[in-house]
């Protein structure tokens, strides 16, 4: 290509990606997205489609999820392309009466925040699946959770960006290099198919944004988690929506479980997620293997068991395929969606861990508003401050 301008350069053709460029090509912005692969190549591409807030930090976190809920039911009825859109809830089962006590409380904090959650008793997990073992001695529900298929979703906001917004979308195109021109207020984007002039810049890859902040001069904390996935089959549903256990909250969070070694090893805890073409996808690991993406057979058969725990009856189910992901990390497990007050100009919106495709909505618009200097936005940005985790150095 040769050198063009625009008002926003969006590095990043993932899920978040996609949502702040439809964001702001709704708002009548010049949008131009620069990715190095394939829309959804990444971390996009190598996750479940979950929309929680049943898995999220009580306070800003999970009322962050509600919100990027509502926009995405809205999204469903807005967007030309349908992306297997279904919000039938969620919920976590408990293996012990501890976890049962521990469940109580996170449901009793939710619910004073307004959200929709409720306890489930033994019977209750007996009726959300006849594959559920039998001394499991309850859980939670939150009911607004909803899926979605992320390739999907990903292609229908890049697609309405392009189409009714003018988004500009460059494929295959690797950033090399950034200089931050003062004189002119912007910036110059030196990529492998030539040079892009931006007013303003969105920092939205991913795992990758460290590599991109480094073109800037900032050191951007975003470490990639690695998780497997296995996609698996049988002939006969074994549930209608998603199903984790309460361990994969200590898990995420990076608590202590009584588990054995191997599952403590990985961070393996269940997670049962059913799709529409009636496969299901069985997760999930956590690990710190810089940006390994081989798949390990010991994570995978140690998955394999722990799914046989909770459903004892499902040992016929035929293996398709596993693949890995990269999750973009941050310590306190929220994203940077952030203007760099040392760069005027330059933004943020990365560092969502497995969140992204719960979040990227609100992400999305929330930049936008950001960037249009909204006076009211979707949520408050200040938790989600790029300068947070200089203050906490500097304490």
């Amino acid at each position: 290509m040769n050198v063009i301008h625009t008002e926003v350069a969006i590095i990043g053709g993932g899920i978040v990606g996609s949502s702040i460029a439809y964001f702001l090509g709704k708002k009548g912005i010049d949008v131009t997205v620069i990715e190095k692969g394939e829309l959804a190549s990444g971390t996009s591409s190598r996750c479940d489609g979950n929309i929680l807030a049943i898995d999220k930090d009580p306070g800003f976190d999970s009322q962050m999820s509600l919100v990027s809920q509502q926009i995405i039911s809205e999204l469903s009825q807005d967007l030309t392309c349908s992306f297997e859109y279904r919000a039938p809830g969620s919920i976590l089962v408990c293996e012990t009466d501890e976890e049962m006590d521990a469940a109580k409380q996170w449901v009793d904090r939710q619910k004073a925040l307004g959200l929709p959650f409720r306890m489930l008793d033994r019977q209750d997990i007996r009726a959300e699946s006849p594959y559920l073992a039998d001394d499991l001695p309850g859980g939670l529900e939150c009911a607004t959770d909803s899926t979605v298929n992320p390739y999907l979703l990903t292609y229908a906001l890049f697609e309405d960006a392009a189409e009714k917004y003018g988004v500009h979308i460059h494929l295959r195109t690797e950033v090399k290099g950034i200089t931050r021109n003062k004189a002119a207020n912007g910036y110059t984007i030196h990529t492998s198919e030539g040079d892009v002039t931006a007013s303003k810049i969105v920092n939205a890859a991913g795992v990758w944004a460290p590599h991109i902040g480094q073109m800037v001069g900032i050191d951007i904390p975003i470490v990639p988690r690695k998780g497997h996935l296995i996609v698996a089959s049988r002939q006969m549903p074994v549930g209608m929506r998603k199903v984790m256990e309460f361990g994969y909250l200590i898990s995420k969070f990076g608590g202590e479980r009584k588990v054995d070694e191997l599952t403590a090893k990985y961070g393996v805890a269940l997670v049962f997620e059913p799709t529409e073409s009636q496969n299901f996808l069985i997760g999930s690991s956590r690990e710190f293997v810089g940006f390994d993406t081989s798949c390990n057979m010991e994570v995978v058969r140690c998955m394999a068991r722990r799914a046989l725990r909770f459903y004892p009856k499902l040992n016929d189910f035929n293996i398709v395929r596993t693949y890995t992901g990269l999750r973009p990390w941050t310590s306190d497990h929220l994203p940077i969606v952030s203007e760099v007050k040392e760069l005027p100009g330059f933004y943020i919106a990365a560092g969502h861990e497995g969140d992204g495709i719960s979040l990227a909505a609100v992400t999305g618009k929330l930049m936008s508003e950001m960037i249009t200097e909204q006076s009211q936005t979707v949520i408050s940005p200040e938790p989600l401050r790029f300068e947070r985790f200089k203050e906490r150095v500097n304490m």
